[in-house]
């Protein structure tokens, strides 16, 4: 593929990674300094649009840099030109709604760690794409590392092939209990009221029934949501065959807040959970925001997470089908 075209050219970042054979991320500048105004930004994703989809899929993280890329208005005018129908954000992240299809990134405390995962993965529809825009770039740290999916899967068969096939094999089963009010000073402080969109119970059961999770009321208020049996790794058309670490078992394995096991209650063995860790941070990827910076990530392929900053940060994003 021709990764270049008269309106975008192909740039660098400190932190980029060649992951077999793909530059991850992948940068696209403006071929002309004076290409870099919102206007030639967007008339060149229109008129690239399905070549852009392409290089999304192939390197998996496109990093637009460059271009004059302002505020929430701006980065909606993006995420609406590529035409992408929107997807509901449904998770325990505290998030604010910013402007049309943009919220803010997880608003946990800056100071924590916010580990890697592909968004919503635990929800029957999660998204495709995820894009970031980073409008308040951090003093110090706050990088947004990602982790290709598939080479998680290949060092972990490498390492513990037959924990990796009986976890395949069995599916797993995860619980998560939510306050009934959200709880910014957490980053899985989202209450169930706001991620379900109701203050009513049934109605919260059946909007959790169709997401495909079980509930049980606690006597706080708060309640216990239980998903399975869900997938370890799987496969997705137009992406090599690959197969991709897509579950959230270390990020929830074990916590004062969530379970994983095997979905017949067997135990996740402790030592293969901690090196699973150390292999998905082995294999992250990450680069300085600078401001203005629109991130594209395949969410079927990468993992994410957030490193702890320095304020003031403001990442903003844009799920989609």
């Amino acid at each position: 593929m021709d990764f270049s075209c008269k309106d975008i050219k192909v740039g660098k970042c400190q932190g980029q990674k060649l992951v077999d054979g793909e530059t991850m991320p992948l940068v696209l500048q403006p071929h002309e300094a004076d290409k870099a105004d919102m206007e030639s930004l967007l008339l060149a994703l229109k008129t690239n649009k399905d070549w852009l989809e392409q290089l999304i899929i192939k390197n998996s993280a496109v990093l637009l840099r460059g271009f004059d890329v302002k505020n929430a208005k701006d980065f909606n005018d993006i995420v609406e030109t590529f035409g992408w129908d929107d997807i509901r954000y449904v998770g325990p992240a505290p998030r604010t709604h910013i402007y049309k299809r943009v919220w803010t990134a997880n608003e946990g405390p800056l100071s924590e760690f916010i580990y890697y995962h592909h968004e919503m993965v635990l929800i029957k529809e999660c998204p495709k794409k995820l894009l970031l825009f980073c409008e308040v770039p951090p003093p110090e740290g706050g990088e947004t590392p990602f982790v290709p999916s598939f080479r998680v899967t290949e060092r972990m068969l490498e390492e513990f092939p037959e924990a990796v096939e009986e976890m395949d094999a069995k599916g797993l089963k995860y619980t998560f209990t939510a306050l009934s009010k959200d709880d910014t000073s957490s980053m899985r402080g989202r209450g169930w009221e706001d991620a379900f969109g109701t203050s009513d119970r049934a109605e919260a059961e059946r909007r959790g029934k169709a997401l495909g999770m079980d509930m049980e009321w606690l006597p706080n208020g708060g309640v216990k949501t239980i998903l399975g049996p869900r997938s370890l790794t799987k496969v997705f058309d137009g992406r090599k065959g690959r197969r991709m670490w897509f579950n959230t078992v270390v990020g929830m394995h074990g916590k004062e807040l969530s379970s994983a096991l095997m979905a017949d209650g067997t135990e996740i063995p402790e030592k293969v959970v901690k090196r699973c860790g150390e292999i998905i941070e082995e294999e992250s990827i990450q680069f300085k925001w600078e401001k203005g910076d629109v991130l594209l990530l395949d969410n079927l392929a990468l993992l994410h997470g957030r490193r702890p900053s320095e304020p003031p940060r403001r990442v903003l994003v844009a799920t989609c089908k």
